[in-house]
């Protein structure tokens, strides 16, 4: 008996990682997809005629097994994978798909489904009951229920072959991350990179027995190098490899997976009877149509494109003056940029870091979340973790009732992905009165503490660190009947909502004095750091913003239009980024083949929520700084309409009984000083 598939013995009901081994996976999920085929077919048999309870409800409650199973697997898999893991995954995918698909396509299911789909004024539902009657039926509908037979067997294939694709895709993209490095063995070529940069390369070194300096295109080693090193070739030989990722015509090349999810994705589409996929994905979302998405991405661009100009020729001259460059590249973007910045604000990140040691900026997030909802965070220690770097705690309200299990998993390693992101072990529901609490974890990649310093974080690893931790507040705030309304579980271009929010608050005086102090000499930040900061936040926003606009139309480029014609990435990236194109193009490099985000992760045809979230969270921020950053009343208002709500109504409604109206753009366009 796998010991994942029962209740697991442990404090909180925590997965018991020490105890889990690889081979007890493929079993696990066996057993799983086996006891939810079991729960399906007692629906399905149900003599009774449908109710939303013996149907709905029953289904939304069944496979809770298999979902606990796939959370921790998947989890592992982006953050602590290996060979082993990485076969399973390629294993067990086909079969949760070929299992999705035999639920949705289960025309006895649908039957009783629709049957009380169909009966829905007569039942005296609840707005989350609604919810989910309307999810469930959708789930359905939208997945092929009502198709002829060999429609049907033909999504089971596109499906199947989407989910091997997707996995192969970001393993190639760890393969290739993970592939390079720089090995420096001239202490000159160093001249620039601050010095825990050059230590934690240092180290690195060492730990391969090896002489010098090793840098790689994880984050933590990237992003200084190429903002900071003096040395222009070397900061082009990074960039080009960063850039490179996917594109390199070898056994790790992206390219043809790339054009072949594309078509499969539009393909699927087709047979769902949807023009293509992005008009099947933003059905479901607040922005629900890609003319929509294309006209506000395109007002934003309208309003962005001339100060991003007037930047950009800003920084070609101040190059020019300083260094004598005719001509900026993309590897010297970050580069003038910071020095630009120095100059204008007299702010260096470097100057900055001192000020934000990881675990302080930790218990000032724990702090914010405190002041605002009540909850308090302990770090407990008989919690069982998947690696010996991971904390764990206790997060309880004001009774000291549990709230959630926290985890959070901070520094780069291999076998984990690069970025940060938020994901749970555990959803939160209510079943049998018993109010289920999640177990939410973060996963970042900051720099490693070394032999001299510990920690310490960029502002941009601060306001990522609160961006995480915002999404983090969603999921263990949830307070919903049901798992799959429940935290995160939302519409996609909402769920940036919570964690864009909370990055307002690291450019606050009030919340900067609650973590913001020097790690050696323990003094808080000066206020005139805290100003320029804050007066600084809007640097270079113009050229910020068509960059993310820019991603936004090439998802939308992949997925708005029928791909089939597009023979050559290249080509085709450099006609979608004409619109924002302000560097020269890099001939050995493309974007598409490591943009995990719409090939591996969920953001296809959703990559402009980001920038659709900003227009809610800058109008949500105005409120809270009307009434004050701390005020229990807004923070409240928040916390029963948006965060402990889910998915349980439409977005929009739940922002209008926080809000009192509908989001205004013009806040972010006065935050981001473009008007």
């Amino acid at each position: 008996m796998s010991i994942l598939t029962h209740h697991f013995n442990t404090k909180y009901n925590t997965a018991p990682f020490s105890k889990i081994k690889n081979e007890d996976f493929l079993p696990a999920f066996q057993k799983g997809i086996k006891l939810a085929k079991s729960e399906i077919d007692a629906i399905v048999r149900n003599p009774i005629l449908p109710t939303f309870e013996n149907t709905i409800e029953a289904l939304a409650f069944s496979g809770d097994v298999l979902d606990r199973i796939s959370s921790i697997f998947f989890n592992l898999n982006s953050a602590e994978t290996n060979d082993e893991i990485q076969k399973i995954a390629q294993e067990v995918s086909p079969l949760l798909s070929e299992f999705g698909n035999d639920v949705r396509l289960n025309p006895d299911l649908f039957a009783r489904v629709k049957t009380v789909y169909e009966e829905r004024e007569k039942l005296n539902l609840n707005p989350e009951q609604t919810t989910l009657l309307d999810k469930k039926y959708k789930s359905f509908s939208r997945n092929g229920a009502n198709l002829p037979e060999d429609k049907k067997n033909q999504l089971r294939e596109i499906d199947k072959e989407l989910s091997k694709l997707s996995l192969q895709f970001g393993e190639n993209v760890l393969a290739e991350t993970q592939a390079y490095q720089l090995h420096i063995t001239n202490e000159s070529d160093l001249a620039g990179l601050p010095e825990g940069t050059i230590e934690a390369a240092h180290s690195l070194a060492k730990s391969q027995e090896k002489e010098g300096w090793i840098f790689t295109l994880d984050y933590p080693s990237y992003v200084p190098f190429v903002t900071y090193a003096d040395n222009r070739e070397l900061r082009k030989k990074m960039a080009i490899a960063f850039g490179a990722k996917g594109f390199q015509n070898n056994e790790f090349d992206n390219q043809e997976i790339v054009l072949k999810i594309a078509k499969l994705r539009f393909d699927r589409a087709q047979v769902l009877g949807y023009t293509t996929h992005a008009h099947f994905v933003l059905e479901e979302r607040m922005a629900e149509s890609p003319e929509k998405v294309k006209t506000f991405s395109n007002d934003l661009l309208e309003k962005a494109k001339p100060a991003a100009l007037k930047e950009f020729a800003q920084l070609t001259a101040f190059a020019k003056e300083l260094h004598g460059i005719e001509q900026l590249e993309k590897w010297d973007s970050a580069y003038y940029s910071e020095k630009l910045k120095q100059q204008l604000f007299n702010l260096d990140d470097e100057i900055l870091k001192p000020y934000f040691q990881l675990e302080k900026v930790l218990d000032g997030a724990f702090a914010v979340a405190q002041k605002l909802y009540g909850i308090t965070f302990e770090e407990i220690f008989e919690v069982d973790k998947y690696h010996e770097e991971v904390k764990t705690y206790a997060v309880k309200d004001e009774n000291d009732q549990l709230v959630a299990v926290f985890y959070a998993d901070f520094f780069p390693r291999k076998g984990k992905r690069n970025g940060a992101w938020m994901t749970s072990f555990k959803s939160q529901y209510i079943k049998k009165g018993i109010n289920e609490r999640p177990h939410i974890s973060i996963v970042c990649n900051f720099t490693k503490p070394t032999e001299t310093k510990p920690s310490l974080l960029t502002f941009n690893e601060v306001t990522t660190l609160f961006h995480e931790f915002g999404h983090a507040l969603h999921g263990m705030l949830a307070n919903t009947m049901y798992p799959s309304l429940s935290g995160t579980s939302v519409y996609w271009d909402f769920v940036e909502l919570p964690s864009q929010i909370l990055e307002n608050w690291c450019y606050e005086p009030e919340a900067l004095a609650l973590f913001a102090y020097h790690y050696q000499t323990g003094e808080m930040i000066p206020m005139e750091l805290v100003h320029k900061i804050k007066e600084s936040a809007s640097f270079q926003e113009g050229m910020a913003t068509m960059r993310q606009l820019s991603f936004g139309l090439l998802d939308m480029g992949w997925h708005a239009q029928d791909p089939s014609n597009i023979a050559a990435i290249k080509a085709f990236e450099t006609e979608q980024f004409a619109a924002t194109q302000l560097y020269p193009d890099v001939k050995e490099n493309a974007m598409s083949t490591s943009f995990s985000h719409i090939f591996q992760g969920g953001y296809s045809s959703g990559y402009y929520s980001y920038k659709w979230a900003e227009v809610l969270d800058a109008d949500a921020f105005e409120y809270f700084q009307e009434k004050g950053i701390f005020n229990k009343e807004v923070a409240t208002k928040f916390k029963e309409n948006v965060l402990s709500k889910g998915g349980t109504e439409h977005p929009m409604i739940l922002y209008k009984r926080f809000r009192g109206q509908e989001p205004k753009p013009e806040a972010l366009l006065r935050r981001a000083g473009l008007v």
